[in-house]
């Protein structure tokens, strides 16, 4: 039998014969004549006791085989069946057990679709602008080349690079964010300057736009606990996002205050604004609205809502009553 395999049940069988021959010994020493009731009373005990045990080592190897067969083939366990003693005592750990399981198994699933989802779709954003950038030297490689159309694919070129260039950037700072490598730090950020700073690589392409950029302070001297660099990345990305969506002599508007609970940074524009069906997507990675440009990759915003919730803040976005878009960041103290 299976059970005797067990070298513990061995040892115990062992030792009740030992005690039993020494109870006979003693008793036919002692009092010989209820020798008989003693080694049958003796014989009932040990018999009792391996039967319960037997029925115990029967649940105990049926529970093995249950989450045997949970973790194997995803087969749930009927933990009713086990209800006395310690097995109940048993069976609570095991369904916690198997719930964080089964929990941790579906969020493995969710992240493997997830992965591939976004390895398509990266896949699919660096291919365009290769496909592009072959096809652009192809052309550029035909000596009868006219000046001006070799200046222009030229152009058109470094546009399609500086494109790789920031997708693959962004790219890694996602990843960073992700696997939790993002060195943040914590030091006191001027908001001044931190709109200073992520407002600087847009000023050129926002004048060659005829875009005004104001600034309205509502708190002299605001600031907040969180990483100037990181903040700035973020910021960059929705002043970038208000500048497209934007027309030619449109206006970029941000203004900040700070309180006791929060610092708030609002960048408003007079562009197009959103699309109500885009509103509770914005912030996915790889979406693209329906007023988006043929340039959008869709994860700008999505980086900025990660880098603003690593410090401690939220980022909103909605529709301002007089046209436009408007983005709400909060830093929480």
């Amino acid at each position: 039998m299976k059970f005797f395999r067990n070298p513990e049940w061995k040892a115990s069988l062992l030792w009740h014969f030992l005690l039993l021959a020494l109870a006979l010994a003693a008793g036919r020493f002692y009092a010989p004549d209820s020798l008989r009731l003693l080694a049958a009373f003796s014989a009932l005990f040990i018999s009792s006791h391996y039967w319960i045990t037997w029925r115990r080592y029967c649940k105990l190897r049926q529970l093995s085989d249950d989450i045997d067969s949970m973790l194997h083939s995803q087969t749930p366990i009927r933990f009713e069946k086990y209800r006395e003693g310690e097995l109940s005592i048993l069976e609570s750990e095991l369904s916690k057990m198997t719930l964080r399981l089964s929990e941790q198994a579906q969020a493995l699933e969710n992240d493997k679709q997830l992965l591939a989802d976004s390895m398509a779709d990266i896949s699919h954003q660096i291919r365009s602008p290769l496909t592009s950038s072959n096809l652009i030297l192809s052309l550029l490689k035909d000596s009868k080349l006219p000046p001006e159309r070799r200046q222009e694919l030229l152009l058109e070129l470094s546009q399609l690079l500086s494109r790789i260039d920031w997708l693959v950037e962004a790219l890694l700072k996602m990843s960073k964010m992700d696997a939790g490598t993002a060195c943040l730090q914590h030091a006191p950020v001027s908001v001044e300057e931190l709109i200073r700073c992520a407002h600087e690589p847009l000023e050129i392409p926002m004048e060659l736009r005829c875009q005004t950029f104001t600034v309205h302070k509502g708190t002299e001297h605001a600031q907040f606990i969180g990483d100037l660099s990181w903040s700035t990345e973020a910021l960059l990305n929705i002043l970038k996002n208000c500048m497209e969506h934007t027309p030619p002599g449109g206006c970029v508007q941000v203004s900040y205050f700070a309180n006791a609970i929060y610092t708030e940074i609002i960048v408003e524009d007079n562009g197009s604004g959103f699309d109500k069906e885009d509103l509770p997507h914005l912030f996915k990675r790889f979406y693209k609205g329906k007023n988006a440009s043929s340039q959008s990759v869709g994860i700008g915003l999505a980086l900025a809502r990660m880098i603003i919730s690593q410090q401690n803040g939220t980022l909103k976005a909605e529709n301002r009553k007089e046209g436009g878009a408007k983005f709400t960041v909060k830093f929480y103290h």
